[in-house]
C-alpha cells in the first residue's frame, strides 16, 4: 500500500511551545465516507465546519478499515492490507509512547461487550475498529486490555474527571455511519460532543472528528479524501488547514502536543498547524 502524499510533504520540525496546542485529546472515528457524502448533508457537522477547524485535504492510507486505524495508532500499516481479525502486530503503538511519558489513555468502543473484549464482534461492534487490540504488546497485558472499554464508561470518566489524556472513541456501525445513514451519524455526533465540549477537563482540549477511509483514490490519497475536522476551546473558529494532511499528521500532531515520539511515517508527515488559539 502507497504511503499518503502527506508524508512527503511533512518536516521533522523539533517540538517546542508553540507545538502544543493542548493537553487532552478525544478522537473519534467514522467509516467509509468522503467529503462530499457528509458535508451538506449532515447539519452538526456543517456547524462544526463553520465554527471551528476543518482539513479539507486530509486523506487515508488505504482500503479497508484497519491499515488506516493502525496507521492512526502506530504510524504504520504493519504490512497489513484487510480487516484481518486473527493478525496481530508486533510494533509499537501510541500505548507504548503515552505510558512512557505518564499518560493516560483509554479507548471508549460502543457496544464492546466488556473491558478488554477481543473477539471479532459483539452486536454492532467489530473488531477492526479497534486497533489497540490488535497489537501484542497490549493483548498479552490485562492492565492494557482494562483500558480499552465499553462506551458508556465514558460518560461516568466526564463525571467523575478521570477522562485521559488521550481518548479514542469508536463508535459501533450503525452511529459510524458504516451501516446507517449520514444522519444518523450526524445525530450521535451532535449528542456525544455535548457533555464533552461541557467539561471542565476539555478547557484545553480538542476533539478530532475523522473517518478510517473515503472514495476510491480521490485526492491522491489511496485510500482517498474522508472529512476531518477539530473541534474545542483550543480550535480558532472558522480555521482551515489546507494542505495535504493524513492520518499520519493527526497521529504527530497528537506526539508534538504531548511531546512524545514520533511512530513510523508520523516522523515525516506534516502536522496539523495554523488551526490553533
Amino acid at each position: 500500500m502507497l504511503a499518503s502524499a502527506a508524508v512527503a510533504a511533512g518536516g521533522c520540525a523539533s517540538t517546542t511551545a508553540a507545538a502544543r496546542p493542548f493537553d487532552r485529546v478525544v478522537v473519534v472515528v467514522f467509516e467509509n465516507k468522503g467529503p462530499d457524502a457528509v458535508f451538506g448533508h449532515a447539519p452538526e457537522f456543517d456547524r462544526l465546519a463553520h465554527r471551528y477547524a476543518l482539513m479539507p485535504r486530509f486523506g487515508a492510507e488505504g482500503h479497508p478499515s484497519l491499515p488506516n486505524y493502525l496507521a492512526l495508532v502506530s504510524g504504520s500499516v504493519h504490512g497489513i492490507h484487510n480487516d484481518c481479525n486473527d493478525c496481530t502486530v508486533g510494533g509499537r503503538s501510541l500505548v507504548d509512547t503515552l505510558e512512557a511519558a505518564h499518560r493516560s489513555w483509554k479507548t471508549y468502543a460502543e457496544d464492546l461487550p466488556s473491558p478488554g473484549f477481543t473477539g471479532e464482534h459483539s452486536g454492532a461492534y467489530t473488531k477492526h475498529h479497534n486497533p489497540f487490540v490488535y497489537f501484542r504488546d497490549v493483548r498479552s497485558s490485562p492492565r492494557r486490555l482494562s483500558h480499552i472499554v465499553p462506551f458508556t464508561q465514558m460518560g461516568r470518566d466526564l463525571s467523575l474527571g478521570s477522562l485521559p489524556d488521550f481518548s479514542l472513541v469508536v463508535p459501533n456501525n450503525c452511529n459510524n455511519m458504516h451501516d446507517c445513514s449520514v444522519a444518523t451519524g450526524d445525530s450521535w455526533l451532535r449528542r456525544f460532543l455535548v457533555p464533552v465540549l461541557a467539561s471542565p477537563q476539555m478547557r484545553r482540549g480538542v476533539v478530532f472528528v475523522i473517518f478510517d477511509e473515503g472514495e476510491g483514490g480521490q485526492g491522491g490519497f489511496a485510500g482517498g479524501l474522508v472529512p476531518a475536522l477539530a473541534v474545542g476551546p483550543t480550535v480558532r473558529r472558522g480555521a482551515r488547514d489546507r494542505h495535504l494532511l493524513s492520518h499520519y499528521s493527526l497521529l504527530r500532531t497528537i506526539e508534538d502536543a504531548f511531546g512524545l515520539p514520533r511512530l513510523g511515517h508520523s516522523a515525516s508527515a506534516r502536522p496539523i498547524r495554523g488551526i490553533w488559539r
